[in-house]
């Protein structure tokens, strides 16, 4: 049963990294319009952005750890291990 559960956490597809990269995009957008009216001028911009920015940071490190885990299944099924006197 944890197992099951424990599955629901990984992310397998780039559809799936889309979604959660869009729900952390929206939040950090709330968040940052919420900074902008307590903070008005400079620093509530610079605020703003930085919510955002984090999300693009985010974003490319979650696609980039899809690509490498997908790689290294691709080399990981490339290798057969053949026991000795059976090839």
């Amino acid at each position: 049963m944890l197992r099951k559960t424990a599955r629901l956490f990984v992310v397998k597809t780039r559809w799936e990294a889309f979604m959660i990269i869009y729900a952390l995009a929206t939040g950090a957008v709330e968040r940052g319009q919420i900074y902008m009216l307590q903070y008005p001028g400079l620093g509530g911009k610079l605020l703003f952005l930085a919510c955002t920015g984090s999300v693009f940071m985010a974003g490319a490190k979650i696609l980039d750890c899809l690509k490498h885990e997908k790689a290294a299944k691709a080399r990981e099924g490339a290798f057969v291990l053949v026991e000795p006197g059976k090839a």
